[in-house]
């Protein structure tokens, strides 16, 4: 089911995006790599800028483009104020993704920089970042930059993501639908500077995190082919949450313009697909380990793989930490003492507050540990204006003031609180002391600490120092269960952080446990964290994006809808619109033809309340049944009641009901039932059964049929009623197992026969009455239609039908289909039958009937 709710944003598909201030014009950084327009047909205002080709490009190597909201990249001014000078930022995970990637893949980096450049100076710098570090930087004017990042991302999307509400002006910002048009503008300025070096058919395109999430569909629009992933690094709350965002659909579509979209866990995984199934009514299917969801004829993969760290430049900084001294300066410092670490951005959703107060329970519980047991909490700088975060500095403090009065004493104070920016080595030297870190964040998209700190741990001895260099390995963990990288760590102690008491339990647990214990537990961690590293997680993502991306030029592709309504429909190459005369042409050559036509939303428009037929289409089949080389049939889920009254005036049609259970043959006054027994004593059996799931699934019904049931549960809650629908099919599949009768999913409709057997039926019957058909049409709208489609397909190969049959196999609408043709609409598939019945009406069609044709 694909949803029907679409976003009318007619300025944001125009490009007419609210005017936050003035970029000056600048000189093109790199020259756009443009491709000769091939097949692709974009149904949408941007189709005269669209990039596309049939054939995949001549370039050697492929090129990967990273898109972020901030580049890997130090800046500062010299001393006399006249240059910036740039560095990488080898702490970014950026740029350590590098090393999971071919190693003759150019690496392009598009983002932001982390200082403020005059516009005068822009040229000059971002031609410097592209000559020397392959970047090209997006400068956002500074009322954009606000209300984007400051306000939409940190203010809204952040906030959200981690679950908090804005349920008062004081717990978070209400939607402000100025900050997404900000969003919406940084996005696209975004999209430009990846459209100045683009290749399309050459470069992928890896997208990171919540600032950008809008970014594909602005890409997807230009370039419909293009290879493109997208990685998120926070939460994706669950569909509850999600659902409040006044914007959700929008963002929701445009992440769907990519070809991949990896979470660090399954829970974010799970929530986002909940979200698509509640939202836009898609559902995902696993094939072979791969989540996909298939999105208008394309498959969108879901990557569930968390992020790792970078095992050598952590070991490079223990080496420096080392000689410069800072680990046996803080060993001889903290001697004696039984040291926990935390290391925390300064944010409300880090749950410093929780922690301490934890610290502060186990020395109340556990008295012996007072003197011997300290908490050493890094504070690190806030990332951004975020909320509630003064209030959280204050509770903080007031908390560390009180506990280190009351369990303090002369040279000891439980809580060691460092509120200023730490060195990496520094903070190395830290993991390296620590006999426990505790991370007791309530909520958090990843939090790599704990791995930073078992890979500090393993190699905190094997260093030049020559200290007991065959010494045991151990870290202990206590991390909340609502962080990112709880799931991979099964041998750290799982907290809920909101639960103090039993965090303090947690604390005291981790560093009274039996040494081999802690070595075991070590052992396991460091075998994950050093074979899940950054490079095997961005080389696993790169792998699924090929995979993903496989397909892409074989594809035959359409550009549609409006805004962030705009989607891509991928169909297969030979899927192309039925031409009239190409059909007549046909038509008026064959001796034997069969005709099958679906009823609602093929003869019939979809939507019409009033199913009686037209006098034009009465007349329509009537002429169509007249030629003696037709076999016309109407094959339908309808009663054989309701088509029979309806379709009288046409005694030479013929008639399969409920998807063919009932057959009327043409000129022929008697209903017969399919070869299968028409005993519905299964009915008794099975309608006990679909009571059962109906009357406790809110929303859900039944249809009786005279040769099925037919439980629905569109109404009721998508996921429970999944989930009932599937245990249900394993239950009547139990109960019926020895009845004449089959168990369908879909709609779980119980019947025996599907309109694929009706059309072998048909074709079967003409050749045995010598009448082998050397023209098939069949046409329909729905999914029960593609089984008639797929035995069609097969007929051929299994001698049903001549190998020098004309076959038409034609869906209603554009949309993914293993017919092979289509029509737009019910309109058109009047006037195709209109164009047949009126040849059938000519004079050569008559003399050839003279002549004794047959």
């Amino acid at each position: 089911m694909m949803s029907r709710s679409y976003t009318n944003l007619l300025d944001l598909a125009s490009g007419n995006f609210p005017v936050m201030g003035r970029e000056r014009e600048r000189r093109r950084l790199l020259p756009r790599v443009m491709t000769v327009p091939g097949s692709i047909a974009e149904l949408d205002d941007d189709q005269a800028h669209s990039v596309a080709s049939d054939n995949p490009s001549s370039l050697a190597s492929d090129r990967m483009i990273i898109v972020a909201n901030q580049l890997p990249l130090k800046a500062k001014r010299r001393q006399d104020n006249k240059a910036w000078v740039f560095s990488w930022d080898e702490d970014s995970l950026l740029s350590q993704l590098k090393d999971g990637l071919p190693e003759d893949m150019e690496v392009l980096y598009i983002g932001s920089l982390r200082v403020d450049v005059d516009p005068i100076e822009q040229d000059d710098v971002a031609q410097l970042l592209l000559d020397r570090y392959k970047c090209v930087p997006t400068f956002l004017p500074p009322n954009i930059l606000e209300k984007f990042y400051d306000g939409f991302c940190k203010k809204q999307l952040w906030s959200l993501f981690h679950y908090m509400l804005p349920f008062s002006a004081d717990n978070g910002r209400r939607f402000d639908r100025s900050l997404w048009e900000a969003y919406v503008s940084a996005n696209k300025l975004f999209s430009q500077k990846v459209i100045e070096v683009l290749n399309p058919e050459d470069d992928f395109v890896w997208i990171h995190d919540y600032h950008l999430m809008v970014l594909p569909t602005f890409l997807r629009r230009r370039f419909n082919r293009l290879r493109m992933g997208f990685f998120l690094h926070s939460p994706w709350p669950s569909s509850e949450i999600y659902r409040t965002l006044p914007v959700r659909e929008e963002i929701l579509k445009a992440l769907l313009n990519c070809d991949l979209i990896g979470f660090h866990t399954f829970d974010y995984a799970r929530h986002f697909l909940s979200c698509c199934s509640r939202m836009l009514g898609l559902e995902y299917q696993s094939k072979r380990g791969y989540i996909g969801l298939e999105y208008y004829g394309r498959t969108v993969g879901v990557k569930i793989m968390p992020v790792g760290v970078h095992m050598g430049q952590i070991e490079s900084v223990m080496k420096v930490a080392d000689k410069e001294g800072k680990v046996e300066e803080l060993r001889q410092k903290y001697e004696g003492k039984t040291v926990f670490l935390g290391v925390d951005d300064m944010d409300i959703f880090k749950g410093i507050d929780l922690k301490l107060l934890a610290m502060e329970q186990m020395l109340k519980q556990h008295p012996k540990w007072l003197g011997r047991a300290v908490l050493v909490q890094i504070a690190n700088p806030a990332r951004g204006k975020g909320i509630g975060l003064e209030e959280v500095q204050v509770e903080i403090r007031e908390s560390c003031k009180r506990i280190n009065e009351e369990y303090g004493k002369p040279g000891y104070e439980p809580i060691i609180f460092i509120d200023r920016p730490v060195s990496i080595s520094e903070k190395i030297a830290y993991y390296s002391i620590a006999e426990c870190v505790v991370v007791t964040a309530v909520r958090d998209g990843m939090n790599l600490t704990p791995y930073e700190y078992i890979v500090c741990r393993h190699g905190a001895l094997d260093t030049e120092s020559g200290t007991d260099l065959s010494g045991p390995k151990k870290s202990m963990l206590v991390v909340s269960e609502f962080i990112g990288c709880s799931p991979s760590l099964s041998g750290a102690i799982r907290v809920n952080p909101w639960n103090v008491e039993a965090t303090a339990e947690a604390m005291n647990e981790a560093i009274s446990m039996e040494e081999a214990e802690k070595q075991l537990r070590h052992e396991k961690h460091y075998r994950y964290v050093s074979t899940h590293d950054v490079a095997f997680w961005s080389r696993s993502f790169m792998q699924d994006m090929e995979r993903t991306c496989a397909e892409h030029f074989r594809r035959r592709c359409w550009g549609i809808g409006l805004g962030f309504g705009f989607r891509v429909v991928a169909l297969d190459p030979n899927f192309r619109k039925l031409s009239i005369d190409a059909i007549v042409s046909e038509y008026s050559r064959a001796k034997s033809r069969a005709i099958l036509l679906d009823y609602d939303g093929t003869v019939m428009p979809q939507n019409s309340l009033n199913k009686t037929p037209s006098a034009e289409v009465i007349s329509i089949l009537n002429r169509l049944c007249g030629d003696p080389r037709n076999t016309v049939f109407i094959v339908s889920g309808r009663g054989k009641d309701s088509l029979g009254k309806w379709l009288s005036p046409c005694r030479k049609l013929g008639i399969a009901a409920e998807h063919g259970y009932f057959l009327r043959w043409p000129q022929n006054k008697e209903w017969e039932t399919s070869n299968q027994s028409s005993e519905f004593g299964w009915k008794q059996m099975a309608e006990p059964v679909m009571r059962l799931y109906t009357e406790s699934t809110d929303g859900s019904s039944i249809e009786r049929k005279e040769s099925a049931l037919v439980w629905k549960y569109r109404d009721a809650d998508p996921g429970f009623g999944f989930a009932q629908a599937k245990e249900m099919l394993d239950h009547l599949e139990s109960v019926l197992a020895n009845e004449p009768v089959a168990v369908k999913s879909g709609q779980f409709i119980v019947e025996g026969v599907t309109k694929g057997l009706v059309a072998e039926k048909i074709f079967t019957s003409m050749a045995e009455n010598g009448k082998r058909a050397d023209f098939v049409l069949c046409i329909g709208d729905d999914r029960s239609d593609e089984d008639m489609f797929e035995i069609i397909g097969n007929a051929v190969s299994r001698n049903i039908l001549s190998s020098y049959t004309s076959i038409f196999a034609c869906t209603v609408g554009q949309k993914p289909s293993k017919a092979k043709y289509y029509l737009d609409d019910t309109t058109e598939v009047i006037t195709m039958l209109e164009s047949l019945a009126e040849f059938a009406d000519s004079p050569a069609s008559s003399e050839e009937d003279s002549d004794g044709s047959p």
